[in-house]
């Protein structure tokens, strides 16, 4: 079953092949917060914003989670700007 990013009841993803998918585009968009650990054993953990909900649900006719996939990670493939050199100046 594909799962989506939902607020309030309103879908407001794409459709992805998994529940891990649609964590890491929420964590990309900035929807994912880490909260503080409430003891020293316990890990700090993930959370999404106020309002925010991963579920299940159906695709759209057409729409397929895993091309969504697919062409999410070429849209972050193709965002990457490698640094800049700084220009050689010449000591004169």
């Amino acid at each position: 079953m594909p799962y989506a990013l939902f607020c309030d009841d309103a879908r407001v993803s794409k459709i992805y092949p998994s529940q891990a998918d649609v964590w890491k585009h929420a964590k990309e968009s900035g929807l994912v917060i880490d909260t503080v650990a409430d003891t020293e054993t316990e890990a700090p953990r993930h959370v999404l914003d106020n309002g925010y909900q991963i579920r299940a649900c159906a695709p759209e006719p057409g729409e397929d989670p895993e091309r969504n996939e697919r062409e999410a990670r070429a849209a972050r493939r193709d965002q990457f700007v490698p640094p800049q050199r700084e220009p050689d100046h010449a000591q004169g």
